[in-house]
């Protein structure tokens, strides 16, 4: 017999929960499922745990940078089975804690994978749930390499969740997982090996403030090499040899430890979307502006599940969620809005950025201004011994509308959220250079950096 409900929900993360807690707050019977421990990536095996590990490697970093300068830091190390316990108190209360809210809000709750039999039906197991409209919102998952001995390969979930700390790993891919990873594992002592295919890492970022990140990795000890084309993963005994070619050579790399860093892709292949008539791309459930699939109304997609051309973020995740609630409750009326969004890699220092690139305003045929400056001399990163800071902020030249803004150095990832919001609200650069801010911060030195 089929369960009827107003709204099915597939997933439990940060784009699937608003839906389903205001949905149900407005009245309508809500069923909500997931495969995995209810919570979704952002929490259990995303960026919470991850920051844990970021936090304590940054706390080490700094006290090394200050050794001989008044902090003596000779001892200072990583536990990383501590870690991971001090890790497990913030993940392990998050699945029941959220079953526990959806049992209060009297939202159904089903276990399992989800699959579409009609263009409102799907399964979950034995049962068979029907509704109004069906949310999408399943989170991502790591993309396939398609090369032989890909089963011997770590995602970054299970690298989470490390008992101990290899001594010698070896990253795939150059983005930001690979080099956030990349830079704990460091510092925890062990030997690393970043791998990347494409001509510079992690493409998206600022290629002069990304040639400092890599500088200061190298200077770390790891080895960051870029056209580096893996082509198989062997296992023997007590080793992982990757298999990697260059333009100039072939070379085997030897690891304890290979872990996935080749980016992620929407987490919907199984959910059996032809038999609803849903249209999908790489990108993931083709939406239009209001977030509703193009090719069926009754479904809506919401996060990194949907292909709405923001980038794949949890406060993303968490803005189109709110979005899809509002158009479901109250008619399509309520658009995704191409807004500034920060993005931040989490190395130490952080890199960091928000709004157009460089080469993206002269895509664009704007006329603009950049400023750009190397910051490691100032004195913000001199008083914490940072050796790698800078920014480039690009302004255009007829409004003083600040278009993009990118960041390396001590607290990236906090500044950043200013020029968002100077970008947001469409702040002008010399109301920035002429504001008050707190001294000493990093973030009085944006009125220099406009």
């Amino acid at each position: 017999m089929k369960k009827q409900f107003d709204l099915i929900v597939i997933g439990t993360g940060e784009a699937a929960s608003p839906v389903a807690h205001e949905c149900r707050s407005a009245g309508w019977d809500v069923a909500i499922v997931d495969s995995r421990p209810f919570g979704g990536t952002c929490a259990l095996r995303g960026c919470d745990p991850k920051k844990v590990l970021v936090g304590a490697a940054d706390v080490l970093d700094w006290a090394r940078r200050m050794n001989q300068r008044g902090v003596l830091s000779d001892s200072s190390r990583i536990d990383w089975t501590e870690l991971m316990h001090f890790k497990h108190t913030f993940t392990d209360p998050v699945p029941k804690s959220n079953e526990q809210s959806f049992a209060k809000a009297e939202i159904k709750t089903f276990h399992g994978r989800a699959r579409f039999t009609d263009r409102a039906t799907v399964t979950v197991g034995n049962e068979v749930l029907e509704a109004r409209h069906v949310v999408v919102a399943t989170g991502a998952m790591p993309r396939k390499l398609g090369i032989p001995g890909e089963q011997y390969v770590t995602t970054s979930e299970q690298f989470l969740d490390l008992d101990k700390l290899p001594k010698r790993i070896v990253f795939i891919g150059g983005g930001y997982i690979s080099f956030e990873f990349a830079h704990v594992a460091a510092r925890a002592g062990a030997e690393v090996t970043i791998l990347h295919r494409g001509k510079r890492p992690l493409e998206g970022f600022d290629p002069d403030l990304v040639n400092q990140l890599v500088a200061k990795t190298k200077r770390l000890g790891a080895r960051v090499e870029v056209g580096a084309e893996v082509a198989a993963v062997e296992k023997s005994a007590d080793k992982l040899t990757v298999h990697c070619s260059t333009v100039s050579k072939q070379e085997p790399c030897e690891a304890d430890l290979v872990v996935h860093g080749a980016g992620r892709i929407p987490e919907i292949d199984d959910l059996n979307l032809a038999a609803a008539g849903v249209q999908a791309e790489e990108l993931g459930v083709r939406v239009n502006e209001y977030l509703q699939s193009v090719s069926n109304p009754a479904v809506y997609a919401a996060g990194d599940a949907a292909a709405s051309r923001l980038p794949k973020l949890t406060p993303v995740a968490v803005y189109e969620g709110r979005i899809v609630a509002s158009n479901l409750l109250k008619g399509n009326h309520r658009k995704v809005e191409p807004i500034p969004v920060p993005t931040v890699v989490y190395t130490i220092p952080p890199l960091a950025a928000a709004g157009l690139s460089e080469q993206d305003a002269q895509q664009k045929g704007l006329r603009f201004r950049v400023k750009r400056e190397d910051t490691s001399g100032w004195y913000s990163s001199r008083r914490v011994a940072q050796d790698s800071s800078g920014f480039k902020v690009v302004v255009e030249e007829d409004t003083d509308r600040i278009l993009g803004a990118h960041l390396i150095g001590p607290n990236a990832e906090e500044v950043i959220n200013l020029f968002a919001l100077a970008m947001q609200t469409e702040t002008p650069a010399s109301k920035l250079k002429h504001a008050i801010f707190s001294y000493p911060t990093v973030g009085s030195d944006v009125k220099y950096m406009v």
